[in-house]
């Protein structure tokens, strides 16, 4: 990462993500850079990434998708254990969608401490259904960005009564999952949005839960400071029932109302609106494709006036006139123009409709990256208005000045959320004096967070250790054949089983190389881990180690041509059938998997002994020979459905011309008496008829799994076939 760009704190953050596995915890003050972190992380990390978050205007502006729409989640609680193998069609995801989870090695959620622990721990079930079972959250790194003093996960009262079996707390910390990871935290301490340090050192301690009898005083101190409180003007058509809000000239100095609840804010609004004498202008946003009007960034109907305060609500795509959070004031409104000062620097500009679009990820057909595409877009003026706004709609945004309504604070981090707004305490109103327990903290997070900035404090420590030891995985992820070999064993127990009889020749082979593979591959690959392992653990710089990529290379070349040798050939002429349909739904499942397994390890070690070995290199080959791999044995498995069996490549076929002379008769035969074709002759009986030509009815009633029924009904015909083919090919 540019270190011109960042600070130390957020350097070791992107080596932590970039250069090792482990799950990272990245928090810190609101205003420390959080949000600018992940938008660089997005556009730099060579990592395959999706990125989440748990409420859809929190996705949108992180860029990425709700975690309920990308993993396809209910809204009902998650009971740890529970299976997902069941017949809801939300569980059944797209070839695509398994796709990006199995290749995927980072996954980003954004806002974290909104996230409930048993959505984590769901998080985690799907990704080892998909990816890795034996592994928390299937082997993908967590970055968990966010901060645990602003807004709680929201838990019903019904709902924590089914979790809270299995939960101490409705915090992501609380994740059964998560307790079984090494993770880290990373605190982010320097604030790029306040410089007055007294205000820091206030919200520090309302963070921490130590919030002084000096530090509220200092708060309070500011109840309605250097603001006129009146009734409305006389002017206004609501004076009777307003409340005491800012008087009309106060307005214009870039002053906004943060509440705690939605209808206090637009009741606010509504007021301030009725006030000014000027004509209303509606604008429609224009909606197209699917964007969920749970994420509408901005009002479907924009209503404003000349006169009315502002809030932009997304950067300038065209430049750099305006951001998201600043203030202005309507100096120029019609049906078909709006212009708006800033209330800061004073300048005036015309706003044009922005656009906001909802994505879904896919996997670009050419590259094999992870990408986002567009599935709808929201096309809205960026603004809405702003006397006041609520607590949760302020996060991220930044005020120069600003009046606190606090006091009905119902949730956790409120308070903070709302005074980390502002950049100073000099730009602090409150309407009224906060009391301590108005500050709500909650014990729970205060307690994790004590013991986790303890463990910061020695997180720079463990980095050369946790890089290494990603490198070892790594490295011995691809020198260790334990699910090639799993998927070879299940092709052999599945033919030693329910198909001997059919191809004993094809067993033998498979029992021969089996005897190979451990004592050529299994073996070997015990004794290479040692070899390298001591090179990577002595080597003060093992990425860069000539020794230790010389034995990389070597074995790479040795493991490559075993598998040519020993396993290319065999897997090429497994060409298995069976008239029982469940064996041979079983039978074409482990005989793709072999073939993908087989595929994806070749292809990692040929881009090893092609250009060497490295971390970055080989999570992106990892990614696209699982891809790849996929493809030819996808179109082998059709292949098998149709029966379009290549039996001249069996071995156990003697005969292949009389094979395929008496399938296509066995085929007519059935489609005329309206019976499955082993109805007629089993695939047993058929291959026995070929590799044993019986001349006789007596011989014929010798074949598997034919009797005297088929001999009957069969066997003049079968006979009259097997004598043409002798007389035509000599045996």
């Amino acid at each position: 990462m540019d270190k011109e760009h960042v600070n130390p704190e957020l350097d070791l953050a992107w080596q932590f993500v970039e250069r090792t596995g482990v799950n990272v915890f990245l928090t810190g003050k609101a205003g420390t850079g959080k949000t600018t972190f992940l938008r660089r992380l997005k556009e730099r990390s060579p990592k395959r990434m999706v990125v989440v978050a748990p409420t859809g205007v929190a996705a949108i502006n992180a860029g990425g998708v709700t975690i309920h729409s990308f993993f396809q989640f209910p809204l009902a609680p998650y009971i740890p254990n529970t299976s997902f193998r069941g017949s809801d069609e939300k569980y059944r995801f797209s070839k695509e969608k398994k796709n990006i989870i199995r290749t995927l090695d980072l996954l980003v959620i954004d806002e974290i401490s909104m996230v409930r622990a048993d959505l984590l721990d769901q998080i985690d079930a799907v990704l080892r259904l998909h990816k890795d079972k034996n592994r928390p959250f299937g082997g993908v790194q967590l970055l968990m960005i966010g901060d645990l003093s602003q807004l709680a996960p929201v838990v019903k009262e019904s709902e924590w009564a089914l979790l809270r079996e299995h939960y101490a707390t409705p915090y992501f910390f609380g994740s059964l999952a998560l307790q079984q990871t090494q993770h880290v935290t990373i605190e982010l301490s320097h604030v790029y949005r306040q410089t007055d340090h007294t205000f820091i050192n206030i919200l520090n301690e309302v963070r921490e839960n130590r919030l002084t009898t000096e530090s509220l005083a200092l708060l309070n101190a500011r109840v309605g400071v250097s603001l006129q409180l009146s009734k409305l003007s006389e002017n206004s058509e609501n004076s009777e029932n307003s409340e005491f809000i800012i008087h009309n000239s106060e307005l214009t100095d870039g002053t906004i109302r943060l509440t705690t609840h939605n209808a206090t804010a637009n009741r606010y609004n509504e007021e301030r609106m009725d006030a000014l004498k000027t004509p209303r202008f509606s604008f429609k946003a224009t909606v197209t494709g699917n964007f969920p009007e749970t994420s509408y960034p901005a009002e479907e109907t924009l209503v404003l006036k000349k006169g009315c305060q502002v809030m932009f609500l997304k950067n300038d795509s065209q430049g750099s006139r305006y951001y998201n959070g600043k203030l202005g004031e309507v100096t120029f409104v019609d049906g078909s123009k709006i212009c708006v000062r800033g209330l800061e620097d004073n300048t005036e500009v015309e706003v044009e409709p922005e656009v906001w679009t909802n994505a879904h990820y896919v996997i670009d057909k050419e590259s094999k990256e992870i990408r986002e595409e567009i599935e709808g877009e929201f096309r809205q003026y960026p603004l809405r208005l702003a006397w006041a706004i609520t607590v949760h709609k302020s996060q991220g945004l930044t005020f120069e000045r600003a009046v606190l309504d606090v006091n009905a604070a119902f949730a956790a981090g409120q308070v903070y959320v709302a005074l980390s707004r502002l950049r100073s305490l000099e730009g602090l109103v409150l309407t009224a004096p906060l009391s301590a327990s108005a500050v709500l903290t909650d014990t729970a997070v205060s307690n994790y967070m004590n013991m986790e900035l303890e463990q910061a404090r020695h997180t720079a420590d463990s980095l050369s250790t946790l890089q290494r030891d990603y490198y070892l995985y790594q490295l011995t992820e691809l020198f260790t054949f334990r699910e090639l070999e799993w998927d070879f064993r299940r092709v052999l127990r599945l033919i030693d089983e329910h198909l001997y009889k059919v191809y004993p020749l094809l067993l033998k082979m498979y029992k021969q190389a089996d005897e190979q593979f451990a004592r050529e591959l299994t073996a070997v690959s015990a004794t290479f881990y040692r070899q390298y392992a001591a090179l990577v653990m002595q080597s003060e710089d093992y990425a860069t180690d000539k020794l230790l990529a010389e034995r990389i290379h070597k074995a790479a070349v040795y493991f490559a041509d075993h598998l040519d040798t020993l396993l290319k050939p065999l897997i090429e002429r497994t060409r298995l059938d069976s008239d029982n349909k469940e064996i041979k739904e079983r039978i074409t499942e482990a005989v793709y998997a072999l073939q993908q397994s087989f595929a994806q390890k070749r292809h990692l070690l040929a881009r090893v002994i092609a250009r060497g070995f490295s971390v970055t290199s080989y999570l992106k080959d990892k990614a696209v020979g699982l891809l790849n791999a996929e493809q030819p044995a996808k179109r082998e498995r059709k292949s098998k459905a149709v029966e379009k069996i290549e039996v001249d490549r069996n071995s156990d076929i003697k005969h292949p011309k009389l094979f395929h002379k008496l399938r296509a008769w066995r085929a007519d035969r059935a489609e005329e008496l309206g019976r499955p074709v082993y109805g007629v002759l089993t695939q047993k009986a058929l291959i026995g008829i070929v590799n044993e030509l019986p001349t006789s009815g007596r011989e014929l009633l010798r074949m598997p799994g034919f009797g005297k029924k088929s001999l009957e009904m069969f066997g003049k015909e079968i006979l009259a076939i097997v004598q043409e083919y002798i007389e035509d090919n000599p045996v």
